[in-house]
Formats: C-alpha cells, sequence, structure tokens
C-alpha cells in the first residue's frame, strides 16, 4: 500500500479528502505545518512516503534527497515556490499545483484590504480598543485606480469587482483581457492609487519592488500583497513608508512567516500585516483539499494534469 503525507494544517484524519485517499487504496499520515517545521524533522516525516499533499514549507533539494521513496508533490495551493522543482525534477518527483483553486477567495479578500486601507478600518478599531475615538478621513474607491501586478486567475477575477466599485483598473502583464488597460510597471506604478500584488515569485520578480518602484508611486497610494511576500523589498517599503513616498500597505504575505517578533514591518504606522488569509476560506479549503487529493491519485497513476515541472 503506498503511503501518502498530508502537511496542509487544514486537513484532518477522517476528513473527506482523507477518505477519498483511503478509499483509492493510499495510506494516509497527517503531520500539520502550523509554523516552521525544521528540514531534518520534514525529510523524516518523507521517509517511507510515495506522494505528499503539503503546505507552503520548503521542500529543498536537500530534503527531496532524502525521500528516496517519494513520486508526487501536490501543492494545496497556486503557489509552489517553496519546492525546488528542478531538484525534484531531476529525481523523477512529480510536483503539481492547483492554479485558480483560491481564485474567488482571494480576490473577495484583496478587495477587503482595499476597503480596510481606503477607510482606515484597522487603525479606527484600534483607536477604538485604546479608548480613542479615531475620525480621521479615508477615500472612496470609486473614480481610483488599480494596478494589477500579474494578471492570473486571482488578478482575472479581481477586475469586474473593481469595475463595479467604479474604479479603473490597469495591468503590467504579457496577457491581456476586457476591462483592464496594459501598460509598464513604470506607468502602473506612477498612475496607480492602489497596487495590488498578484504574480508567481521567480527570480525576476523577487525583490520587484523595490525603493526605485516605490518612487514611482503616488505619495497617497496604498500596497496589497497578497502573492509572495519575496517580491516586496521589506525594508525598502518600511522606509518608503515613513518617509512618505507612499500612504502605507496591506501585506497578507511577508518575508518569513510568522512574521518575526524583530520585523521592521512591525509598529510602522500605515503598515498592516495578516496572517496569510486571501485563500483561507471554508468553500476554497474544501475546493483544495479535494482537487488536491484528485491530482495526487492521478499523478501517482501517472495521469497528472497539473505539473509544472515537465512529465515524468
Amino acid at each position: 500500500m503506498k503511503r501518502v503525507l498530508i502537511t496542509t494544517d487544514y486537513l484532518r484524519p477522517g476528513d473527506e479528502v482523507d477518505a477519498y485517499l483511503r478509499g483509492a487504496g493510499l495510506d494516509t499520515v497527517h503531520a500539520p505545518m502550523t509554523g516552521k517545521r525544521d528540514p531534518d524533522d520534514l525529510a523524516g516525516l518523507l521517509a517511507g512516503i510515495d506522494a505528499a499533499l503539503v503546505a507552503n514549507e520548503p521542500m529543498t533539494a536537500e530534503v527531496l534527497a532524502r525521500a528516496p521513496k517519494l513520486r508526487v508533490v501536490v501543492r494545496t495551493g497556486v503557489g509552489y515556490d517553496s519546492i525546488d522543482v528542478a531538484a525534484a525534477a531531476r529525481r523523477g518527483i512529480s510536483v503539481s499545483n492547483l492554479p485558480g483553486v483560491n481564485a474567488n477567495a482571494v480576490a473577495e479578500y484583496t478587495f477587503g484590504l482595499l476597503l480596510a486601507g481606503a477607510r482606515r478600518l484597522v487603525q479606527s478599531a484600534s483607536g477604538v480598543a485604546r479608548g480613542e475615538w479615531p475620525r480621521e478621513d479615508g477615500h472612496e474607491l470609486r473614480g481610483s485606480t488599480l494596478g494589477l501586478i500579474g494578471y492570473g486567475a486571482a488578478a482575472r477575477a479581481v477586475v469586474p469587482l473593481a469595475r463595479a466599485f467604479g474604479m479603473d483598473v490597469v495591468c503590467t502583464s504579457a496577457l491581456r483581457g476586457p476591462d483592464v488597460r496594459f501598460t509598464g510597471l513604470p506607468e502602473l506604478l506612477s498612475t496607480s492609487d492602489y497596487v495590488s500584488v498578484h504574480t508567481a515569485l521567480t527570480e525576476r520578480t523577487r525583490g520587484l519592488l523595490d525603493a526605485a518602484a516605490f518612487k514611482l508611486m503616488k505619495p497617497t497610494a496604498l500596497l496589497v500583497n497578497t502573492a509572495r511576500g519575496a517580491i516586496v523589498d521589506e525594508g525598502a517599503l518600511v522606509s518608503a513608508v515613513l518617509s512618505g513616498e507612499i500612504a502605507g500597505a496591506a501585506l497578507d504575505v511577508v518575508g518569513e512567516e510568522p512574521l518575526p517578533a524583530d520585523s521592521p514591518l512591525r509598529g510602522v504606522p500605515g503598515i498592516v500585516v495578516y496572517s496569510h488569509l486571501a485563500g483561507q476560506t471554508a468553500e476554497a479549503r474544501r475546493a483544495t483539499g479535494l482537487r488536491g487529493a484528485e491530482e495526487l491519485v492521478a499523478a501517482l497513476d501517472g495521469r497528472a494534469r497539473f505539473v509544472v515541472n515537465g512529465e515524468k
């Protein structure tokens, strides 16, 4: 019987994903990732494992080298930058993601951050909790410009929401779509009132939003990031907010998660950090778990649909 390791924290023994995998004749092992996991611990968990349904934890070349039986890895999400896909390919390990599975959840959450930032909701609630009664003006989204960096499934799901709020939408991407004006990144940064990040983390996009990028943005602009933390140079962001180059940022993702106690992002007026919740709805989790299980079973049978490192 083939063994499957499940590390995604919202999947549990006896749930419908577990039942699906066991119904396919697989033996499941649950080890939820709830924070950082030592590479040695992960390698130990992978010993004797044939396939893994994983959260966003580092599966490095060193870890994969210590998992001789492993043949399939399925990421329960869209991003797979935490997996060394080249090393996996060299070892004959199929790596899959689940494109578009949580696009609606991310789009709705993006708008939650936009509204909270525009109307200063977090600052207001925090002030009331301290015994104050903040009454600072916010801003309406209507008539403003939203810049989307990337045009994948989540970004495309944002567009109709933005149009419903009366926003103009610009995007920098090689893709094209309706109700969006496409432009280069410098123009997007300089003309947008709100900039929302939806691109994948690659060597090209790592640190894409740096000091030079922030200098191009409006002093009233708000940055929203629901993609990957490393796309933003956090030190440069702090400097830009403190100096007034931009108004602030709403970050659902950061370079190191959970956010370290000594992170420069802490305590900066205008910067609000959330706990990587964009895709975490009950509906998205259910769809992600089941689609991930289906992809894992298909991959073990040589029928994977969403392989990101080539057919094995």
